[in-house]
């Protein structure tokens, strides 16, 4: 597979490893004296192995941050100003996939051109999996050479090397479907014949890498031998529950609609996919709630899950954070530049500008759990009403959403005009209608990734950290309330040996939150429940690049209203004072509150499915180019 770039991984590796006779490459260089290193050595002891084995770490992808701005969330989730081409949003929006290699502001990219600074591409999924996938492969063809170790040592090689093989695997099926699966050292100067699988079927052989995983990993590395060597410091390092939670995920998404369409050409799920899945996070949140080595952040807490403001560079995530992006630089990547793309430019003056959609924001329902049906009508059961749309909702809205007239910029002189001190969202304000495409198009800002104040002009001199979690322990719960569900039949159903059900999981989140239980009237058919379940994935995960992919696998991507992305227009009511507004936006009286569609996406049935390069699929006529394309 791959004729540019897997041939660059497997030249750069030749490179690092012929030496060690791990591929043959006898005349790469003019070698010093005594330069040569003995294969027996690299992989001896523990202490070596993992030395060789620690760079896979670092070849997990940064999701947020490509040329100090990010192109993660790729659903009906964002608008991006229009006309900037940069954002791989843009073209996901005009149908153009093959701008996952293309474009700069994006973090899939193989490698080149443009703005590339490094390996593969400084940080992007392709290249760096493919690399990864192939010293996986060669760690795990020398272990027999670890001689010097005992069982524990032995142990945590093997089940990160099959983690991280299944892992990288994974990740690339999510975008481009069934795959090679490569899980033996191929010769460099190989002619590749290898067949993609269908999805299922490599979903399988990652399956049985993370099974391998679990069955050899601690929960805890604090609590080995080993691991008292880095006391402290192996929060990030592979353990039994990220093996079991994302032999979970993978068996969820094998088992949901697209994957199995593309798999069996039946689009509805797969039960006993979803079953084996609910089974697996089952044991993934027993152990959580056993151990405590991963808990639910209070919700006091919440915004340090993903965000740390002026805490001296602070890692966010808490003890929720169970997978998390490449760390790499994370006290600069967000602050100097990409934080100001959340704000207008009568804040800051610089960035792109992206904001939250008004359709996604209308996932956040009421404070009571219930969902909001029509955002433009009264609805007695909700207490939902459109001329105070902002009373009475999820906590979690106050959270990560910036209403009309919330305070949302500092100024120490302290004269700011009212109207750029408070967000000026109504039709016609001036965030509103102040620079073109940069103003805030949609009604909304984002305020989880952000501070909800900062600093006239100077958001990028301020101390932001924001690093993201592919994977989090209230994901997992949402997930097994899917799988459960789908598997077991009914939102009341409980996996093997667990003590939650399908239904009980969505509650412990809105808990946490403070928001009501799922209606009873979503709890008479799993089809039904799935509704809430699809809402509180979009509410609780919002804006941390999950919806794409979500979408996706529903089958829902290409549908209606799932191609809008829309605006509130609105006017303020004036029967208060502006002054009164501000101590206390949320209960803000609004008149004319109305939809528009900013874009809406003509997107096919290909669209499900990234392309693959052109001088992949051309290499041998068994690497089948996705549908399409």
């Amino acid at each position: 597979m791959k004729k540019y770039r897997i041939k660059t991984v497997l030249a750069f590796l030749t490179f690092v490893l012929g030496a060690w006779g791990i591929i043959s490459c006898e005349d790469y260089l003019d070698k010093a004296p005594l330069s040569d290193i003995d294969a027996e050595e690299a992989f001896k002891n523990f202490k070596n192995f993992q030395g060789f084995t620690e760079e896979l770490y670092n070849c997990i992808p940064i999701t947020n941050s490509a040329d100090y701005h990010n192109s993660i969330d790729l659903g009906e989730d964002v608008y991006w100003e229009p006309g900037d081409q940069r954002p791989l949003a843009y073209s996901i929006d005009q149908g153009n996939y093959w701008a996952w290699n293309q474009t700069a502001y994006g973090w899939f990219r193989a490698g080149g051109s443009p703005n590339s600074n490094s390996r593969f591409d400084k940080n992007r999924l392709w290249g760096l999996s493919w690399y990864a996938i192939r010293k996986a492969n060669i760690g795990l063809a020398n272990l027999d050479k670890l001689v010097d170790a005992t069982d524990e040592e032995k142990n945590l090689i093997a089940g990160q090397l099959y983690f991280f093989r299944g892992w990288f695997h994974f990740m690339l099926m999510q975008y481009w479907g069934g795959l090679q699966y490569i899980d033996q050292v191929l010769p460099s100067d190989m002619v590749f014949r290898l067949p993609r699988l269908n999805y299922q079927e490599t979903a399988n052989k990652a399956a049985a890498d993370f099974q391998k995983a679990a069955d050899l990993l601690p929960v805890n590395w604090d609590e080995t031998t080993v691991g008292k060597a880095t006391l402290g410091n192996n929060n990030l390092r592979i353990n039994k529950i990220m093996a079991l939670a994302y032999l979970g995920k993978n068996l969820l998404w094998a088992g949901s609609p697209l994957m199995n369409e593309e798999s069996t050409g039946n689009q509805s799920y797969n039960t006993e996919y979803c079953k084996k899945a609910a089974d697996a996070f089952a044991q993934a949140l027993q152990l959580c709630e056993s151990t405590g080595r991963y808990a639910l952040a209070d919700f006091s807490k919440y915004r340090e899950i993903f965000y740390t403001y002026n805490q001296s560079g602070k890692i966010p995530g808490l003890k929720e954070a169970i997978f998390m992006e490449n760390l790499s630089e994370s006290g600069g990547r967000w602050r100097w530049n990409q934080v100001n793309d959340y704000r207008p430019m009568t804040i800051n003056a610089s960035g792109l500008k992206v904001y939250p959609t008004a359709n996604y924001v209308d996932y956040y329902g009421m404070a009571n759990g219930m969902p909001i049906t029509d955002p433009t009508k009264k609805d007695p059961e909700s207490g939902y009403d459109p001329e105070y749309p902002w009373r009475n909702r999820d906590p979690r809205f106050y959270n990560d959403i910036i209403i009309d007239g919330e305070k949302c910029c500092l100024n120490s002189a302290g004269n700011l005009a009212e109207n750029r001190q408070y967000a000026s969202l109504y039709t016609g304000g001036l965030y509103r209608t102040s620079n073109g495409t940069k103003a805030v198009l949609t009604g909304y800002m984002n305020s989880k990734l952000t501070s909800k104040l900062m600093n006239d002009f100077d958001g990028y001199k301020e101390n932001n950290v924001t690093v993201m979690s592919f994977m989090r322990l209230a994901d997992v719960y949402l997930m097994y309330a899917e799988a459960t569900a789908v598997g077991y039949g009914t939102p009341q159903s409980k996996a093997d040996k667990y003590n939650l059900s399908a239904v009980d999981a969505i509650n412990k989140i809105r808990d946490r939150a403070g928001v009501g239980h799922v209606a009873s009237k979503f709890l008479g058919s799993t089809e039904s429940f799935l509704g809430e379940v699809r809402r509180e994935r979009a509410v609780e995960l919002a804006f941390e690049g999950h919806r794409f992919v979500d979408l996706r696998r529903w089958l829902l991507l290409t549908e209606r209203p799932y191609t809008l992305k829309m605006a509130i227009e609105f006017d303020r009511a004036m029967d208060i004072p502006n002054s009164e507004l501000y101590k206390d936006p949320k209960n803000g009286h609004v008149l004319n509150y109305r939809y528009t569609v900013l874009f809406e996406r003509k997107l096919s049935k290909k669209h499900y499915w990234f392309p693959f390069p052109k001088e992949d699929v051309n290499m041998y006529k068994e690497f089948k180019q996705n549908p399409g394309w």
